[in-house]
């Protein structure tokens, strides 16, 4: 049997295995920390010949200048006429369905005028540059350009640009379509904390940008956390995660596929399955055992389950959805008979995935609303990535005459009492005499 953990919450040791199992801190980690800041300190110091330095020792990439790690928009149109039909008509679908579920999240500019004149209201703006960050190392991901640069493209940003890692010189065709599909403007083959430190204060080459979004490893997301001030970030994301609550009538094939789907991203993934039915955990781990021999990335999924996974019994699903409620996971299957009732006790999740036939799958690639979504319990307080990342708000007051005299009168009052003078008499020389 492969190596899982079993916890009970009737066990008495609960809560200790609990916290123990979905505490993960890794990009905080002081190794990884420390080795970011140097980086980000060298690419701010040396510029270009830092990248050029970096992308050889870690990509295995040399190159004769700067200006060879930008991918020139030919070779974006080139690769989507390369790959196969299914591929692009993949890409495209996925595209469409993204771009028209974004597109109802778009915020409008608004205002009211007061009974005296005044206007107030709020001035909706796109960013003028975005930087979107796309692994490139243990896999490449296609999905994760659409999802990115599709909402960016969607609030109206002037200019996206892209960095992807491509070890050892390789270029996936179909990262490099998806790119084209969504509009981005400029892409590089840098990757890394140095790619993040190269968006955020810019090289001769790189164009610094206003915020940087996208999945990386620890060293990115630790890159992100440093960089941020200088520049927006979208979160500081962790290893992925999927947390499932089944009554135990689904497939245990489908559930154990399901846990797989996550795991298989890396060995810090985490996978878990929460069930009232002692039976039917024991048929997940069946499935685990007898499934796990097929999958390509076996070693991965099974360090991933050993390290992070688990298979959690409880007394009924409202405890099951107690205990989601603290795991507060990126990814939530409510894989239930009448899933409503319970869908309504859910309260942080960064997706939850209603009903038995909607795999976290299908969210990753076409189903339209966005893959990049919060990570370990930022659910409490964060939300998945959309149109709204891409635009800012600006306050707009108008005052008229009458409401210059009535707000200033309130507005000196306040000053007065708060001790600035000042305030008070920018305000009291609005009065009307």
């Amino acid at each position: 049997m492969v190596n899982i953990a079993r916890l009970s919450t009737a066990d008495p040791e609960f809560d200790a295995r609990f916290s123990n199992l979905v505490a993960f801190e890794s990009a905080q980690d002081d190794s990884v920390d420390n080795a970011v800041a140097l980086i980000i300190s060298d690419v701010r110091r040396r510029g270009d010949a830092a990248l050029m330095d970096y992308t050889k020792q870690f990509d295995r990439v040399s190159v004769a200048s700067a200006q060879e790690l930008e991918i020139p928009a030919s070779a974006l149109r080139l690769a989507l006429e390369s790959i196969s039909m299914d591929q692009r008509d993949a890409l495209q679908v996925a595209a469409a369905r993204i771009r028209s579920f974004h597109e109802r999240q778009r915020i409008e500019s608004w205002e009211y005028r007061e009974s005296d004149g005044t206007v107030l209201g709020q001035k909706v703006t796109a960013l003028d540059k975005v930087g979107i960050y796309v692994p490139g190392g243990k896999a490449s991901y296609p999905s994760s350009v659409l999802m990115n640069a599709i909402p960016a493209r969607v609030a109206g940003v002037g200019q996206i640009v892209m960095t992807v890692p491509t070890p050892g010189g390789e270029r996936n065709p179909m990262v490099l379509a998806a790119a084209a599909i969504a509009g981005v403007d400029r892409i590089f083959t840098v990757g890394g904390a140095q790619a993040v430190a190269a968006l955020a204060y810019g090289t001769s080459t790189v164009p610094a940008v206003d915020k940087i979004v996208g999945p990386g490893n620890a060293y990115v997301a630790a890159a992100k956390r440093r960089v941020f001030g200088t520049v927006g970030i979208d979160m500081v994301a962790g290893p992925s995660e999927i947390l499932v609550i089944c009554d135990g009538s689904t497939d245990p094939d489908w559930i154990a596929m399901d846990l797989f789907s996550q795991a298989e991203h890396d060995e810090d993934a985490q996978s878990i399955l929460i069930s009232h039915d002692q039976a039917f955990l024991d048929s997940v781990a069946s499935s685990i055992a007898r499934l796990l021999g097929v999958m390509p990335r076996r070693t991965v999924i099974e360090a991933s389950l050993a390290a992070r996974g688990a298979l959690i019994l409880v007394r009924d699903l409202s405890e099951a959805c107690d205990i989601a409620n603290r795991i507060c996971p990126e990814h939530l299957e409510l894989s239930v008979a009448d899933p409503d009732p319970w869908l309504a006790r859910l309260r942080h999740a960064g997706a939850i995935f209603v009903g038995r036939y909607s795999s976290e799958a299908i969210g990753d690639y076409c189903a339209g609303p966005n893959h990049v979504l919060p990570t370990s319990r930022t659910s409490r307080f964060s939300s998945p990535l959309g149109v709204y990342d891409f635009q800012k708000r600006t306050s707009i007051i108008r005052a008229s005459a009458a409401g210059a005299d009535a707000l200033g009168r309130i507005a000196s009052t306040l000053a007065h009492g708060e001790g600035l003078y000042a305030h008070a008499r920018s305000a009291e020389l609005r009065y009307r005499e």
